[in-house]
Parts: structure tokens; sequence; C-alpha cells
């Protein structure tokens, strides 16, 4: 609010408002600047990778992006109804770059986001297991609106693994969203968590009421690279 009086001083802006306009002028300022901050550090705590947006999508590749499904997954309708989203396909096809401009839509929403690597989250948590600070990493994870597991299944689950990945998913069962990319298609879930009765129990919270994205075709990567030679 100083910032922008001081602002107002200098352009001689004040001279054009009356003096209800000029307070809230000043107050919109206030509130467009804490709502700016609120979401740079929404960002920053969520731990991206790299920046994505919906508006830079590339639909003109052919790889089963529907433009309708993504518009209807970024207004978030997912995240309030506490439903997870599931992005299947090939390695390059644009999975995490969903993900993440799902993300950072959230983000800029208010809601609060966690993006992670599924293998580095479960050495996270195994090591807090160590430690005896898992329950502080539990909870951490079940605060988030919106929690991303990338990469899910590249490296198989061992027998702690197994039970931090229950553990996370029963905490945000029916209360959070959670979005889960993958190469490994859905159906072939079941071989790569391992253990008949946690894979039931883990497959059987996240499975039915999530909203599913299967891409296919060339890697988007290799694509530009191609075209860098041509």
């Amino acid at each position: 609010m100083f910032l922008a009086f001081k602002t107002s001083l200098e352009t001689r802006q004040k001279e054009t408002m009356t003096i209800d306009q000029f307070v809230s002028w000043l107050i919109i300022s206030e509130w467009d600047d804490r709502r700016n901050r609120a979401i740079e550090r929404a960002i920053k705590q969520a731990n991206f990778r790299h920046k994505a947006s919906i508006e830079e999508l590339n639909f003109s590749v052919e790889r089963g992006l529907d433009k309708n499904q993504v518009q209807r997954l970024a207004d978030l309708s997912f995240i309030k109804e506490h439903k997870d989203v599931f992005i299947t396909g090939s390695t390059g096809t644009g999975k995490t770059y969903l993900a993440t401009a799902l993300g950072y839509e959230a983000c800029q929403k208010g809601f609060k986001v966690l993006y992670s690597n599924t293998s580095k989250l479960m050495g996270l948590l195994k090591s807090s297991k160590a430690k005896g600070t898992i329950l502080t990493e539990l909870r951490k994870i079940e605060r988030m609106d919106l929690l991303i597991l990338d990469d899910f299944g590249l490296q198989p689950f061992d027998a702690t693994a197994r039970m931090n990945l229950l553990d996370v998913i029963e905490d945000r069962y029916g209360k959070k969203s959670t979005i889960i990319t993958s190469q490994i298609p859905v159906k072939e879930w079941y071989d790569v968590i391992g253990e008949k009765t946690v894979a039931d129990a883990v497959l059987d919270r996240i499975v039915h009421q999530s909203l599913r994205v299967e891409l296919y075709g060339e890697s988007l990567r290799k694509q530009k690279i191609n075209d860098l030679y041509k």
C-alpha cells in the first residue's frame, strides 16, 4: 500500500481520483500484491522441476491430448471433489508437463500443491522413518490439496516403500487429490506395487474414482531433437 501511495505521488495519479477512489485503489493494490506474493510462495513450496502452463500446451501433435478434457481438468473441480488424476503414456509424451501445468494452475487458485518424483518421495519417507520424523512428513503431505507423484512405478517398491505409499494414499483418500504420472498402464500397477494385500488396499482407494488421461505417440523431446537437425 505504501509503495502504491509513493507511486501515486511520483505519477500525480492521486490528482485524477476522488478520495474514495484513491483509498479503494490503495486497498486493491495491497490485495493484488499479497495475492501475487502468496502465489509465488505456493509455487516455490510446490517444488516443481520446471515451469509449465495450460496456455502453452501443444495440441497440434497427435498424442491423445483432448483439449476439452484438459480444459475441464484446468477448472480444478477435481480438486474440490477430491478426485485423483492418472496421466499415463510412454516417455516424452508430455505427462510431467501436463501434471505440472495443472499444479501451477492450482497454485494460482490458492491451493496447496506438492510435486515429487515418486521414488524420491518414498526415499525421503524411508529416511524420515529411520530418523523418527515420518509422522511429520506424512502430515505435511496430507495437508496438500494436490499431490503430484511423477514417474510412478519407474523403480520397484520394496516393503517399506509399499507401506509408505499406502500411508500417503490412506491419509488423502476422499479428502485430497493426487495426480499420478506413469509410463506403465494402470492395469499393470498391481504388479508394480507388489504384495497382494498392500496393492489391493492402494488401488482400491485410487482407481475407481479417478480421471484418466492416456497419451501416446512419439517422444516430443526426440521430435524436437530431430527438428534441430533437419
